[in-house]
């Protein structure tokens, strides 16, 4: 009797610290999902509250930031669209001008780079690598003054082209960074099948390699869209024209010295970031993919 009740007495307690453990981790499982929720609703919250607060009126705004609109209105969209001294749709095209060619030159550029310094040895190999990568190190704040005497002094500030040249440049190094990783994950053995079978370098390079490196293409071409559509500083200090202005400068024009239309401007800062939202929400998966390919590749 005494040994049975020692076993019924040692399965007992297993089973009671199993069941603990269970109870634990359920615990643990809810505080981190209740805090990854608290965290989410704390990023989406600022674009709701951008969202509703467009639909008031100043006044209203002024009366009560949080709360919810009582007779919501599309007043100020409708007057940003009608009056053209906001310049917004020209400052929009202006910006999907120069962020379109800024993406086709990176991406071309950074394919070609990166697979050169992938697969050509020569002397000067690495210290090219490490050149670019210094690229991605450099604070672009810190280019600014001098960047502005040379274009100033060059003749070629305030031109329809001129924030092209800064895009490209500091878009270039993440990008032949990814791509070059990319690359080195793709066997030599296809470049050699297809010189054998008599395909000359040009061919191989593009239509071969690069469509295998489109992953890494779309994931640098969706990351520099971003990047240039976003752009402050050099917009700011390089084009003084108003009809050459893109879609971050155009949105200062709604914040006075004294005073600040916060419902327009809301609203004009939706209106700009629609096309970006949107391009994200339909690519978000491929940056990741992306990425992580070319972190299993290198």
């Amino acid at each position: 009797m005494a040994q049975k009740k020692a076993m019924a007495s040692s399965n007992f307690t297993p089973a009671g610290r199993k069941s603990s453990r269970g109870i634990g981790t359920i615990i643990g499982s809810v505080v981190i999902n209740v805090v990854l929720w608290i965290f989410s609703l704390s990023c989406i919250f600022p674009l709701i509250w951008m969202g509703y607060s467009s639909l008031k009126e100043k006044r209203v705004f002024n009366a009560d930031i949080v709360g919810f609109p009582k007779h919501p209105d599309l007043v100020n969209y409708q007057r940003i669209l009608s009056n053209p001294d906001y310049h917004l749709a020209e400052s929009m095209m202006n910006s999907v001008r120069t962020t379109l060619i800024s993406i086709v030159l990176i991406v071309l550029f950074s394919f070609i780079v990166g697979y050169i310094l992938s697969r050509v040895r020569f002397k000067l190999n690495r210290p090219l690598y490490l050149m670019f990568l210094m690229g991605m190190l450099i604070p672009i704040h810190s280019l600014l003054v001098p960047i502005y005497v040379v274009f100033t002094n060059s003749g070629i500030a305030d031109k329809w082209f001129t924030l092209l040249f800064p895009y490209v440049s500091f878009g270039l190094p993440m990008g032949i960074f990814l791509v070059e990783g990319y690359v080195k994950g793709i066997p030599v053995s296809l470049e050699e099948a297809a010189a054998i079978d008599g395909s000359s370098f040009s061919y191989t390079l593009w239509k071969i390699i690069m469509p295998l490196c489109r992953p890494i293409l779309v994931t640098v071409a969706i990351i520099q869209i971003f990047s240039c559509w976003n752009e402050f500083s050099f917009a700011l200090v390089l084009i003084k024209n108003v009809h050459l202005q893109t879609v971050p400068l155009a949105l200062t024009q709604f914040k006075g010295q004294f005073a600040s239309d916060y419902p327009k401007q809301m609203a004009a800062m939706l209106i700009t970031m629609a096309p970006i939202v949107i391009l994200y929400f339909m690519f978000n998966g491929q940056i990741i993919k992306g990425m992580v390919a070319g972190a299993v590749k290198g």
